[in-house]
């Protein structure tokens, strides 16, 4: 039975990842930390490792007793205090795991990093918008993005290593947080959108992003990377509309507001998650990515390469996420 390391295996992706892992028949290992929550890690196969990714020597001494065949890298952070903090897990993580990898020797088949489209940046943002693509020069316009473009470099950066590299757009379904506060919004009578300029928009559901994991693992090419989207581009209140409809239609105030005014909520959110210790999705960091106008991208590459082809659109994304946040008792 072939081994599978999956990293962030608590959060939303990664434990979905653990899921499919399970159902295809791996020897799963989840890396955790101790202050982890377990919610969604409840099947009794699962085996648990603790990970220190801000130290390379106790990765190694942690990781020296066992072997795995695949290396999924799911963890990092997508909302940080401070910018620094980005870099120190995204990218330091990044490296200190390939790093202590190498050093203990494992004989990896296809290590698979998750990045994300924000690499990318704004750019192609002249109307008629085109599709961003993997070829295109990363011009990364958040601390995120660059903590993950630099992750990026440091694996091409590698002789031998058996690298693929996924960057979704934005990912949501059951388990997430970030898009469910629109949701919330929403189910409390308020749409909130920012920017009277057109807005293309692109999504991947969750399970297509775990689809193309496995994908990767098996015929990615080394060195490669994927754009994931669900192959459609939407308009800024196509997601708005899906979640009112499956909420039962109740009254609501759609209010769009000028880029400034989203400026000014960023950036006391940003001071307010400083003073109270507490991060918050609304932030200097998320500005730039929420006032970006075009995010259409290109699929082909992971079409063709890897056979990818997306199952689920948004219309029905929203309608399993709508059911799961209702079941679990989370609107």
């Amino acid at each position: 039975m072939e081994k599978i390391l999956v990293t962030g295996a608590s959060g939303f992706i990664g434990s979905h990842i653990v899921e499919e892992a399970l159902q295809q028949g791996y020897d799963v290992w989840a890396a955790v930390r101790r202050s982890s929550s377990r919610e969604f890690l409840q099947d009794e196969r699962i085996h648990f490792i603790e990970l220190n990714l801000s130290s390379q020597q106790q990765l190694e001494e942690q990781l020296r007793s066992v072997t795995f065949d695949y290396v999924v890298h799911a963890a990092g952070a997508t909302k940080c205090l401070h910018a620094d903090d980005f870099f120190r897990i995204n990218t330091e993580g990044t490296k200190n795991l390939v790093r202590a990898l190498l050093a203990v020797g494992m004989p990896l088949k296809r290590f698979v990093f998750i990045s994300s489209l924000s690499i990318m940046g704004a750019i192609r943002e002249q109307q008629p918008y085109q599709e961003i693509r993997d070829t295109d020069t990363p011009q990364p316009n958040t601390a995120y993005g660059r903590s993950k473009l630099e992750a990026e470099r440091f694996l091409d950066g590698l002789c031998g290593f058996p690298y693929v590299i996924l960057r979704p757009t934005g990912v949501y379904g059951p388990r997430e947080k970030d898009y469910f506060l629109q949701v919330k919004s929403i189910k409390g009578h308020v749409d909130f959108a920012v920017g009277f300029k057109r807005q293309d928009i692109t999504f991947v559901y969750v399970t297509d992003v775990v689809q193309a994991v496995f994908l990767a693992m098996e015929k990615g090419q080394t060195g490669h990377r994927y754009i994931l989207s669900d192959g459609e581009v939407y308009q800024s209140a196509t997601f708005s509309d899906y979640v009112h409809e499956e909420l039962g239609r109740p009254w609501w105030i759609r209010i769009t507001a000028p880029v400034w005014v989203l400026r000014i909520v960023t950036f006391c959110g940003e001071y307010w998650g400083r003073w109270t210790k507490k991060m918050t999705a609304l932030n200097n960091d998320k500005f730039n990515i929420l006032k970006q106008r075009n995010w259409r991208c290109d699929i082909e590459p992971a079409r063709r390469e890897l056979g990818y082809e997306p199952k689920v659109k948004l219309q029905e994304g929203v309608r399993r996420s709508i059911a799961w946040y209702k079941e679990n008792k989370w609107i």
